[in-house]
């Protein structure tokens, strides 16, 4: 890092132009980024920067400051730095744009990832680390925050396409293949204009929830997510990702890859319409209905894949193995908890005379419908007692089709063998993991704190452009034992140190991390300047938590 001061002339005048600047190589060529414009610096500002600058590695030992030098701890740089370079790297500085608005939505997402929470905590987030000296931010609240979100919605479209595009130039081509998944994420009010009852998969009943759908290419790379009410049908968002792909992408050789239940008859209609293939896999109804058919034979599940084609839909058989003997330990442990409520029963029952044994009897029904086991599980009454027999024919034909699955494709064989087809497939895997990252681990996307519709797509896409970031920090760091969370935590620790001379001249110098910390930074191909301007902006949240908190 340096000082860049010159004096030029245009039409005859004289001009002086200082930069704070940082200097670095790419592949053997020299490269200057520009930190921040000096020139409205005072002489005496920029003769302390340059000082300091100089010294950078002995200002304790300059006998002339060491006196006059007051030091204070300041505010955390690396973390917001770290995650500011590869916004740039990844095209999300230059998607986003240089506005007010964009940059408040940048510091949303870096606030994502840093630590997660609120508008409003993200303000007081702004308060302990140098976001407004590193991205150039005037004094912001909640409530700019927030309309922030607004303007991220407006523009949601336009951002990823310039991501899109930033990406797939870069590699010459845009992929063929990409992965769709969909979940739903519950609500603790009941006010949020997406807000619907449907089916949750998190498990909360009486909740209402909204639905997502993610849409990544086949490395998991996030390209696009899309907020619906929390009633759509799995099935319904996915003509949108269609029109997406076609129109705003423009993309041409598709292959969309969707889980069972997700690509059906009217999906399909929908991607030929578009000259796209899909790639799914067929329920467990419907493994039975091509049996029936004798499409399929009992003997093709095997660990081996086997392929089928009928009616130019090809068809690739497995059985999992491990899988079949998880569910088979599934169904041993239902039995025993079933068996060990009729002891309890019949216990009761012994120990009580009047007590009803019909009513026992309902009571153990009811247990035995709730395992799903009633299918090859009978209960009878014998006196005063209930037994459970065991249907083993019954139980053997629960288990006909433990472990097997069934991928369902029409890409011809020599654009993907039966082997691509599988492995294409199982990339799914990646975008569950982007959903449990956004949701429940590093992102944590809940608690959604946003009532109107668009605030909660953008509240979304935060979290989605937040992952983007740390997908790329998770592979960066694949080979480093420790936790994307815990390396994150150790860049944001690593803070500037506020240096005070004579004249209230003032800068911010940044010390040499810790080993582990210059590992990551070396991991992440990253380089923390020696000092960064101080722009002394005091942010400061609108509501206030002390007159929030009841009096003890």
């Amino acid at each position: 890092m340096f000082i860049d001061d010159a004096i030029f002339t245009r039409q005859g005048k004289s001009y002086r132009r200082v930069l704070l600047r940082n200097s670095y190589r790419v592949n053997g060529q020299v490269r200057h980024d520009t930190l921040a414009n000096l020139s409205h610096c005072s002489d005496d500002e920029i003769r302390a920067l340059k000082l300091a600058l100089k010294h950078k590695g002995q200002l304790t030992q300059l006998g002339v400051l060491s006196e006059a030098v007051r030091t204070r701890q300041g505010l955390a740089v690396g973390a917001v730095w770290v995650f500011h370079q590869l916004a740039q790297r990844l095209g999300l500085v230059k998607a986003l744009g240089q506005s007010r608005p964009a940059k408040l939505a940048l510091w949303l997402v870096l606030a994502s990832v840093i630590a997660q929470g609120s508008r409003l905590s993200a303000v007081r987030l702004a308060q302990q680390h140098a976001a407004c000296d590193i991205l150039q931010l005037e004094t912001f609240n909640e409530d700019d925050l927030y309309q922030a979100l607004d303007w991220l919605d407006a523009h949601q479209p336009a951002i990823e396409e310039v991501l899109f595009t930033h990406r797939y130039t870069r590699a010459g081509q845009a992929p063929t293949l990409y992965l769709y998944d969909v979940t739903s994420s519950y609500l603790e009010g009941d006010q949020n204009e997406l807000g619907e009852y449907g089916y949750n998969r998190d498990g909360k009943k009486g909740k209402k929830q909204i639905v997502i759908g993610l849409l990544t290419d086949e490395e998991g790379w996030p390209i696009t997510v899309e907020v619906f009410a929390g009633n759509t049908q799995d099935p319904k968002t996915f003509k949108p990702q269609i029109d997406k792909l076609a129109q705003r992408f423009g993309v041409k050789q598709v292959t969309l890859v969707g889980d069972r239940g997700m690509i059906k008859s009217a999906q399909i209609s929908d991607l030929r319409d578009q000259d796209f293939h899909y790639l799914t896999a067929i329920t467990k109804p419907q493994i039975e209905a091509l049996l029936k058919a004798d499409i399929l034979q009992d003997s093709m599940f095997d660990e081996d894949l086997v392929e089928v084609t009928a009616e130019e839909v090809r068809y690739i058989v497995r059985r999992n193995p491990q899988r079949a003997e998880e569910l088979a330990a599934v169904r041993q442990s239902k039995q025993a908890r079933l068996e060990k409520y009729l002891v309890q029963k019949n216990t009761y029952l012994a120990e009580h005379p009047h007590a009803k044994v019909e009513t026992a009897f309902k009571h153990a029904r009811a247990k035995a419908a709730h395992l799903k086991i009633q299918a090859w599980a009978t209960l009878t009454v014998e006196g005063r007692r209930l037994a459970l027999a065991v249907d083993e024919d019954a139980q053997r034909a629960a288990a006909r089709l433990d472990g097997c699955y069934v991928i369902k494709t029409d890409l011809p064989p020599d654009l993907a063998s039966s082997e691509t087809a599988h492995a294409r497939y199982k990339g799914l895997a990646e975008v569950e993991y982007a959903f449990r990252t956004m949701k429940t681990t590093l992102l944590e996307m809940r608690g959604i704190f946003v009532r109107k519709a668009a605030r909660t797509r953008a509240h979304v896409f935060v979290i989605m452009l937040a992952y983007l970031l740390a997908y790329q920090l998770r592979r960066l760091w694949h080979d480093v034992e420790l936790t994307v969370e815990e390396g994150i935590a150790e860049l944001a620790s690593i803070c500037a140190i506020e240096l005070f001379l004579p004249n209230q001249i003032s800068c911010q110098v940044i010390p040499e991390p810790r080993p582990l910390g210059k590992r990551l930074l070396e991991k992440a191909g990253i380089t923390l300047p020696d000092a960064i301007p101080h722009a002394e902006i005091t942010v400061v949240t609108r509501k206030k938590l002390v007159s929030q908190r009841k009096s003890i």
